[in-house]
């Protein structure tokens, strides 16, 4: 695990540092029950790492930030808590699977899903077990937390691969409904409008059920399974799909307002979401930016490697990972590159930005010829001030042999 801070000597005619953004949390997946995957702070400028941790697993999981800490599993199945100033950890939880997916963190607690059918709840300051509540199949996606819309309290949100959507009493762990599909569920529930739980997954139906009570109140086809979490904004859902679309819903009248398709391969990532743009990464190799009420293209970003980790929205700017090994940072209006900072693995895992640090995961082979041990890195970067413009150029050390089907 990488985290990035931004610091070094400035060249004479670079712009002037920004003043440090307020201290900022990323608490659960995408950044909040909505799953815009948004920020309002600035993209930090000129990154460089601050700090490494190395994990005994690969770090696929994206990372939690609350409180003055990361919070993050691997491969391994253990939940690793560190200071997010140093890396340094203060105590880590081991499962008995791998841990794919962010924890929520809220109210004094973290609540951890493993693939081996368990959600935990922990004390988030000593790791300490509170309550588990457990399923016939494994929970690779991230819970939700929300406030009990009919009283006192917080719900945790968590779909299983039991094809089954929970909610539970965070207190305790008691489960408040449950809403069966059928089939797979991939990705965290999404909140839209305070009212509504919308998801997606192996059945290619966004599902639509009723916050208060878990009552289904439509589904919409989305023409082909659904491999991430939806993006929200609004009273609308996004979503990218096995059909090779980014598809967009409108929630409420339970319709598809628009399909944006443009090469023939997957959209495997999350989006980020903003009042104008869509983005989100593809197997293609690049990351698109699409217009979020028409569905028509705005521009790409190409890179060297599949996009399969969600991008996060700054205010400005947005940032996100590739298999080629780089972390990119592109403009809105336009997708000119920003910065980009080599850090050597493939990042799948989808980057977090708390506590003025993005924080993403990776993994790196310590023995490539044998092929046999695998550790996982997990980094942390800082804000500071130089745009950085020259053309990106693509090491064939980065290509991913399963993407050599992929032209241009």
């Amino acid at each position: 695990m990488l985290a990035l801070a931004g610091c070094g000597e400035k060249p004479a005619d670079a712009p002037k540092v920004p003043p440090a953004p307020k201290a900022t949390a990323w608490p659960m997946t995408r950044g909040g029950p909505a799953l815009t995957g948004a920020s309002a702070a600035p993209v930090p400028r000129e990154p460089t790492v601050a700090w490494t941790f190395t994990a005994p697993g690969p770090v696929n999981a994206e990372a939690a930030i609350a409180d003055g800490r990361v919070f993050i599993g691997s491969a391994k199945g253990r939940l690793h808590c560190l200071d997010a100033a140093t890396g340094r950890e203060i105590w880590s939880f081991e499962t008995k699977d791998a841990v794919d997916a962010a924890p929520a963190v809220g109210g004094g607690r973290v609540y951890l899903s493993s693939n081996d059918g368990k959600l935990y709840a922990l004390a988030a300051d000593t790791g300490a077990v509170v309550w588990t509540f457990a399923t016939d199949e494994k929970i690779s996606s991230g819970a939700t937390l929300v406030r009990n819309p009919g009283g006192p309290g917080e719900w945790v949100l968590v779909n299983g691969y039991d094809g089954t959507t929970r909610a539970l009493d965070a207190a305790d762990g008691r489960v408040v409904w449950s809403y069966a599909t059928g089939n797979y569920i991939n990705g965290a529930p999404a909140i839209v409008d305070g009212r509504f739980v919308v998801f997606g997954g192996c059945d290619a139906q966004l599902h639509v059920v009723g916050l208060a009570d878990g009552q289904v109140l439509r589904t919409i086809d989305a023409e082909a399974y659904i491999p991430a979490s939806i993006g929200t904004f609004g009273k609308m859902a996004f979503c990218g799909n096995y059909a090779n679309q980014t598809v967009a819903f409108d929630v409420e009248a339970g319709t598809v307002a628009w399909k944006y398709q443009d090469r023939a391969m997957p959209f495997f990532s999350s989006p980020a979401v903003n009042e104008r743009l869509v983005l989100i990464g593809s197997r293609d190799k690049y990351l698109h930016a699409i217009d979020r009420l028409k569905g028509e293209a705005v521009w790409k970003f190409r890179t060297g490697g599949r996009v399969e980790g969600a991008p996060i929205l700054f205010n400005d700017a947005v940032v996100f990972g590739s298999a080629d090994g780089r972390l990119y940072a592109a403009e809105l209006a336009a997708g000119a590159e920003l910065w980009r900072l080599e850090l050597g693995e493939a990042l799948t895992a989808s980057p977090a930005f708390g506590a003025n640090l993005i924080v993403v995961g990776g993994e790196i082979d310590r023995h490539p010829a044998r092929g046999a041990l695998l550790e996982g890195l997990a980094r942390a970067v800082d804000p500071a001030a130089r745009i950085r413009a020259d053309p990106v150029e693509f090491p064939r050390r980065y290509e991913d042999p399963r993407d050599q089907e992929v032209s241009g």
